[in-house]
């Protein structure tokens, strides 16, 4: 299970600096930022829009921070102005469901808020500082890098720290506020989130980073993991007593130990899942598919095609590859180019893949003597050796069938004979 811990201790939350730290963890943060810049075509009034990944020191550690530029005629634009771009964006960008439904709550959330502290309809409300395009940037780009780590999978893991929330007060369209502002205190109202005041004299979290962290719904909970990556990334702010640093720890969660007299543990390994419905296709197809794809068979694991009903109750297939993540965009492109599917799906997991030899021995029909190769698959430990199973090999079976006139079947028996004393040899 992969496990995000969001670490606000040293900064609050805003959504610029949310969205810089996870771009450090995404494989490729560039076809993001290439993605949220077309978002000026989106927005009436933006003129220009400038996004970029920047890598700066702050107490000699190199952080990221979000780099903005923007241009723009309108600044108060309304709620359905907001909601029509956010949808048409997640439509036209193909981002996942649960994707689209997270962004939508966030943007929810901000004019909700709005609405409640003005005592308006949410319709009717003037936006100032949201209406911004700043405000799509932060929860498009956050949403879509989540959405490419996978968490918006029920076993992608969540937790966060307590939230700080600064104090002292605030210039905005409103006037002169405390700390913090109005709209962000509505949106954490109806949180999980644990707040506590301070540490300095300033606005904290921002109520774009408060519904972006309050809709993910992270438990407040100490972290546990095998950490793969710290990521920083700091805000516009900078402060002289105070760090202004968000820290993402991601990693998997830590396995536990067999208990058993064979730790299953040094038995994992990942292996990615590759998977695809084809309902216009006919059975040649496929066919051919399997056939070309033997000239990588040592690159593919395992092939499995399911007859299943698709929506309107169309006859289809359901193509499944098992192979290791290194190959999976090689595989991925002959599935594209083979079968003409518009997308493939793409699971990375363990497994637990015992160890397994080949032995040659020696089986008497009728008073001829064939070879024949049996599979041993085992787990070990420093004491002992555990047989999971012993296979003649089928490719082998029908070899001798062939020669001798006999069913597979019956050699098949002939084989089971040499299998207790291989039992026996390896106990």
């Amino acid at each position: 299970m992969k496990v995000l811990y969001i670490d606000t201790s040293n900064s609050g939350i805003s959504g610029d600096m949310f969205l810089a730290s996870l771009l450090g963890l995404v494989s490729y943060p560039d076809e993001i930022l290439n993605e949220l810049r077309d978002l000026k075509n989106y927005f009436p009034g933006v003129t220009t829009l400038e996004i970029e990944l920047l890598k700066v020191k702050r107490s000699d550690i190199l952080i990221h921070k979000l780099g903005l530029t923007i241009k723009e005629k309108k600044n108060h634009r309304t709620p359905s102005t907001l909601r029509e771009t956010l949808t048409k964006f997640l439509e036209e960008k193909r981002y996942s469901d649960s994707a689209k439904d997270y962004a939508k709550r966030v943007l929810d959330s901000l004019i909700q808020a709005e609405a409640l502290v003005h005592g308006e309809l949410a319709d009717k409300i003037h936006l100032h500082e949201l209406s911004s395009v700043d405000t799509l940037v932060d929860i498009l780009g956050v949403t879509k890098a989540l959405d490419n780590l996978g968490g918006f999978d029920p076993h992608f893991k969540i937790s966060c720290s307590k939230l700080p929330l600064g104090k002292g007060k605030i210039k905005t369209a409103h006037g002169i506020l405390p700390v913090p502002a109005p709209a962000t205190l509505k949106i954490l109202e109806h949180s999980d989130l644990v707040i506590y005041e301070g540490p300095i004299k300033s606005e904290l979290v921002t109520p774009t980073g408060a519904a972006l962290l309050a809709n993910l719904k992270p438990d407040i909970l100490p972290y546990e993991m095998n950490l793969n990556k710290v990521i920083y990334s700091t805000g516009q702010k900078e402060f002289k007593d105070f760090l202004n640093v968000l820290r993402l720890f991601y990693g998997e969660e830590k396995e536990k130990r067999s208990t058993g007299r064979f730790n299953l543990h040094n038995y994992l390994e990942p292996i990615t899942v590759l998977e695809t419905d084809l309902d216009d296709v006919s059975g040649e197809i496929i066919g051919n598919f399997i056939r070309n794809v033997e000239s990588i068979s040592e690159k593919i694991l395992d092939i499995q095609i399911i007859p299943s009903i698709t929506k309107k109750n169309r006859p289809s297939h359901y193509i499944k590859v098992l192979c290791s993540p290194e190959y999976k965009f090689e595989i991925i492109e002959k599935m594209l180019d083979e079968l003409g599917t518009l997308g493939v799906r793409i699971n990375t997991m363990n497994r637990v893949c015992v160890d397994r030899i080949i032995e040659k021995k020696e089986i008497e029909i009728e008073n001829k003597v064939y070879d024949l190769r049996y599979k041993i698959s085992y787990i070990e430990s420093e004491k002992q050796r555990k047989i999971i199973n012993i296979k003649p090999e089928y490719e082998d079976l029908k070899s001798i069938s062939n020669q001798s006139g006999f069913s597979i079947k019956k050699v098949e028996f002939y084989a089971q004979a040499q299998i207790t004393k291989i039992f026996n040899d390896h106990k």
